[in-house]
């Protein structure tokens, strides 16, 4: 289960960073994944059925992305970076 544990880890991710779209997720007999926009006429399949890893890459690339979390040492880092040059 730990397979479809980080599959589903994604699709929630990305449900997180949706603006009001739902993605859902499907797993293929032969092992693979499926991704799946949700809409009022059904259910759409977004891209095609891919295995684990390449899903959860595809999954991540996918909607808005988060920008990366500056810490006060990141942006003191930065700032003497800025000063050196």
């Amino acid at each position: 289960m730990a397979r479809s544990t980080r599959a589903a880890a994604a699709v929630a991710r990305l449900n997180e960073r949706g603006e009001g779209r739902r993605y859902l997720m499907v797993a293929t007999g032969d092992g693979r994944f499926l991704l799946r926009e949700r809409l009022d006429g059904g259910d759409r399949d977004v891209g095609e059925a891919l295995p684990l890893d390449d899903f959860v890459r595809h999954v991540d690339a996918l909607g808005k992305q988060k920008a990366p979390r500056m810490t006060r040492n990141d942006a003191a880092f930065a700032r003497q970076l800025v000063k050196k040059n």
